[in-house]
């Protein structure tokens, strides 16, 4: 959406656009569902860019790559922190798996696993995926040791997990992006290691199922302000023609 134009009429691709930046915003955690219902309906009653662009003037673009997160000080908790419930059900356990290897090939370990104490991943020429966004953890805090050599992997953690990294890259990096503190109750995820003419990623996701649930509100959402949006217009068209009608 531009603001060159800001008296440009807005058609009904331009608020479908901007309805998907939403979408995708609600689902990074960026919005909540009071903001995005608010948002989304004000983008379906929008006639003009000049009203479609303060809706997404906060937010980056779909598929746009997100900021660096600043961690906050120490001691400091987020507003938003409230802890989760079910933080505790998924500490202990017997760990499924204490390493990975990728030697010219590629590695994952993803879905109902157990995070050890110590995990220690290295990928040779290859790359790996280290995803915990449904897995338990055998303690509190676990360490991932990463040792990429001319290839890479990517540490994937649910959001309200802890994240710590300090690997050191040679001609090569560590991805600090998604670095911050935790919820009350959350694991604490410390990730270390090396990393030469290689990278080391991180992402944070929500798990599937909770991704689906937000996918399925979303799209009723949607259908919902879609509906209201063409009902709303039926009846400005239901107006004119009576307004033509008596002016007859």
């Amino acid at each position: 959406m531009t603001s060159e134009l800001p008296e440009l009429r807005a058609s009904d691709a331009d608020r479908d656009r901007v309805a998907e930046v939403l979408r995708e915003a609600v689902a990074e955690g960026r919005l909540d569902m009071a903001e995005f219902d608010e948002r989304l309906d004000a983008a379906y009653r929008a006639r003009i860019y000049a009203e479609l662009e303060p809706l997404t003037r906060d937010l980056p673009a779909a598929g746009a790559a997100a900021p660096p997160v600043v961690r906050p000080a120490a001691g400091a908790v987020a507003p938003e922190a409230v802890g989760d419930a079910s933080w505790p059900a998924r500490i202990g356990g017997t760990a499924t798996s204490k390493w990975a290897v990728a030697v010219m090939s590629g590695f994952q370990r993803r879905g109902r696993w157990v995070v050890p104490r110590r995990f220690t991943a290295v990928a040779f020429w290859g790359g790996g995926e280290i995803d915990l966004r449904e897995a338990r953890f055998e303690d509190r805090e676990v360490v991932i040791r990463c040792f990429a050599l001319m290839g890479g992997m990517n540490v994937v953690v649910p959001p309200g997990v802890e994240l710590d990294v300090r690997g050191i890259g040679i001609m090569g990096g560590f991805d600090h992006a998604n670095v911050t503190e935790g919820e009350p109750g959350a694991p604490r995820v410390v990730i270390t290691g090396l990393a030469i003419w290689g990278g080391v990623g991180t992402e944070r996701k929500v798990p599937k199922d909770e991704r689906r649930r937000l996918k399925a509100e979303r799209k009723q959402r949607h259908l919902e302000h879609r509906q209201r949006h063409l009902e709303h217009r039926h009846d400005r068209r239901l107006e004119k023609r009576d307004r033509r009608e008596l002016g007859d």
